[in-house]
C-alpha cells in the first residue's frame, strides 16, 4: 500500500514562495504520473501541474510561469516549487500519484497566502 506525506505549507505574504515537499512509504511501485492538486474552500479540487516518466509537464494556467514541479532522486519523491504566491492559491495542497488503476492521494498541506 502506497502511502504519501506532504510537507512544506504554511503561511506567507502576497508574493512569497513556499517549496512543497511529497515523500512515498510502504511500496516500492514507481507512481506515473506524480502531481500536486489544491483545493480551495468552496471549490473542486483541481490539478496544479502534473510530471509523467516520458519527460511530460503540465501545468495549470494560473500557475505557470510561478510554479516549478520536480521529482526528486528518491523513489516518488515529488516537489512544487511555488514562487509570486497570490492569496487566490491559497488551499489545501495534495500529492498524488498513479499506477495501473490506482491513484493514492496524500493528506494534504494547507497554503495560505495573505494581503
Amino acid at each position: 500500500q502506497v502511502r504519501l506525506v506532504e510537507s512544506g505549507g504554511g503561511s506567507v505574504e502576497n508574493g512569497g514562495s513556499l517549496r512543497l515537499s511529497c515523500t512515498s512509504f510502504g511500496s516500492n511501485l514507481r507512481l506515473n504520473p506524480m502531481g500536486w492538486y489544491r483545493q480551495a474552500p468552496g471549490k473542486e479540487r483541481e490539478l496544479v501541474a502534473d510530471f509523467w516518466m516520458d519527460g511530460r509537464i503540465n501545468y495549470a494556467e494560473s500557475v505557470k510561469g510561478r510554479f516549478t514541479i520536480a521529482k526528486g532522486n528518491a523513489k516518488n519523491a515529488l516537489y512544487l516549487h511555488m514562487n509570486s504566491l497570490k492569496p487566490e492559491d491559497t488551499a489545501i495542497y495534495y500529492c498524488n500519484g498513479r499506477w495501473s488503476d490506482h491513484s493514492y492521494w496524500g493528506q494534504g498541506t494547507q497554503v495560505t497566502v495573505s494581503g
